[in-house]
């Protein structure tokens, strides 16, 4: 993996020849969350995608996102390459309404063996593929964690004995999320990373949607719908395609330096299309 490409992506080069430590870990994660957007517009590009980690890292090295098994998934290549202790996780996480099940739609990780003041275990949740949720990790302890507007809450996981449950903030976008205790490769998201990104029924395929989190809160584009949690919350519908690829390079930090000008125009056909059929009931 070129490591060198991914700190510099993250604006830390600084830290290739670093101390593995709690508050380096915290910078790349803060960096990686705020620089890296939360994205599966390869989808709507037509573009096939692996949950291979070295492929997902050369994807965002070269500027786009990705959702949880690529950005957690390069993340945890990252985190290895500079000499950190991570473990990758089967988790599941449960959309509002829904019962809590460990169904590998989220790939997690942990990281040990950096002890701190605020966490003398030394064991972290590392989580870059959340969305709206983590800014920073959370130490891997039972209570409840404030990351700017949003509070949280870690509790053991009432599904799998030894795993844990993460909470979200009642404005986030989504209820909770559990992980099994044991470590796993990527082999045990191939399948549901398939459904994912070609199932009529997935989230991803349904609706476009980015989400980028800083320290004050979260920006959100479903469709075109652009929307800010956090601070002073608000929401608009961007007008045209000029709005939506300005606001896609300005916010999320996404220039789509690797899309012609006729993928773009074919994207946004396809985000307005379904932006129409939103207005208008259409369940489809």
């Amino acid at each position: 993996m070129n490591t060198a490409g991914y700190l510099s992506r993250l604006g830390l080069s600084h830290l290739r020849s670093a101390p593995t430590s709690a508050d380096n870990l915290r910078a790349l994660h803060v960096a990686h969350i705020e620089k890296v957007s939360y994205e599966a517009l390869e989808i709507w590009l037509g573009r096939t995608t692996t949950v291979d980690p070295v492929e997902s890292a050369e994807r965002i090295i070269r500027g786009r996102g990705g959702y949880c098994y690529h950005l957690n998934g390069a993340f945890s290549e990252l985190l290895r390459a500079l000499g950190y202790d991570v473990t990758r996780h089967v988790g599941g996480v449960q959309n509002r309404g829904a019962e809590p099940a460990i169904t590998a739609n989220h790939l997690v990780l942990t990281v040990r063996g950096l002890p701190s003041e605020e966490n003398p275990g030394g064991e972290w949740l590392a989580d870059v593929g959340l969305g709206d949720a983590l800014h920073a990790p959370l130490p891997l302890v039972a209570g409840a964690y404030r990351q700017g507007p949003f509070e949280f809450a870690l509790r053991p996981s009432e599904l799998a004995p030894g795993g844990w449950r993460f909470e979200h903030d009642p404005a986030g976008s989504f209820q909770g999320m559990d992980f099994d205790p044991a470590p796993t490769d990527m082999s045990a998201f191939v399948e549901m990373h398939r459904h994912l990104t070609t199932s009529p029924e997935s989230g991803f395929v349904r609706t476009a949607a980015i989400l980028r989190r800083d320290a004050y809160g979260a920006d959100i584009l479903r469709g075109l719908v652009l929307s800010r949690l956090g601070g002073s919350a608000h929401s608009v519908t961007l007008d045209g395609a000029p709005d939506y690829f300005a606001a896609l390079a300005d916010i999320f930090l996404l220039p789509l330096d690797d899309v012609n000008a006729g993928e773009k125009e074919k994207l946004w056909r396809k985000v307005n299309d379904a932006h129409e059929a939103w207005l208008a009931g259409d369940p489809s």
